[in-house]
């Protein structure tokens, strides 16, 4: 019994070891942007730990990642379709977890860009109503500040015939503005003053409010800083092209 108990206890940490090495890689994979060979990483540990939380949300970030990486629209949405389940797995593991609450957010609002328009508007009330729950949970969370004043700001911008139609056929959005959109992410810069996603949405919503200077030193700010998320350099793309477009 001794003998045999002594080769389960080698065998366990054999594989543990081995798993916190194709952890590491994938860590590793994910910090590079090479989403699709963290992907296939958290995968194979994800074979042997379904259950876990931690590796449904990983699994879920890749799957979203990758949506900008393929060349056509179904192709596009069977990913962002494969980033929601897994973050919804993750949120019903660990419901009191922010970035699992934050995840489905960002899942559903990503899917909701594949989707027919019923959809659209019922995700778009899961963003608010997910991120709002997250910072529930985590009132210092700068991406769920993030994600609402994203929310607030493009709500905010639809017409008066889109707000009355979504009203009429689909039950309508919960009330948004840019002013909400601009204390959200306003917020995520005191927090994260060094993620330049904060700078540059920051900058759309104050210029939605008229303050185009103070717009056009948010982009500045963010274009000064490195890129390093998977959506940065398209973040500074669009901060490019709004700085010429309110060029004095």
């Amino acid at each position: 019994m001794n003998r045999l108990l002594a080769v389960v206890l080698f065998l366990t940490a054999t594989i543990l070891h081995a798993e916190d090495g194709r952890l590491a890689q994938a860590l590793d994979a994910e910090a590079r942007l090479d989403s699709a060979q963290a992907l296939r990483l958290f995968l194979q540990l994800h074979a042997a730990r379904p259950d876990d939380p931690f590796l449904l949300q990983k699994i879920a970030r890749q799957y979203s990642d990758l949506v900008v990486d393929q060349s056509d629209a179904a192709e596009k949405q069977r990913h962002a379709r494969l980033a929601l389940d897994y973050a919804e797995r993750a949120a019903a593991l660990r419901p009191d977890d922010p970035v699992n609450l934050l995840s489905v957010a960002i899942s559903r609002g990503k899917l909701a860009l594949y989707s027919d328009t019923r959809t659209k508007v019922q995700y778009s009330r899961d963003v608010k109503d997910y991120a709002e729950r997250a910072l529930a949970l985590a009132p210092d969370y700068a991406w769920a500040h993030h994600v609402l004043g994203r929310w607030h700001h493009e709500v905010a911008a639809l017409g008066m015939t889109a707000r009355l139609v979504v009203r009429v056929f689909y039950g309508g959005l919960p009330p948004a503005s840019n002013e909400a959109a601009v204390s959200h992410l306003e917020r995520a810069v005191a927090l994260e003053p060094d993620e330049l996603a904060h700078h540059i949405e920051l900058g759309f919503a104050l210029a939605a409010t008229g303050r185009t200077a103070e717009a056009r030193a948010a982009w500045e700010r963010g274009l000064a800083l490195p890129s390093r998320a998977k959506h940065d350099e398209s973040a500074k793309h669009r901060a490019r092209v709004a700085l010429r477009d309110t060029a004095p």
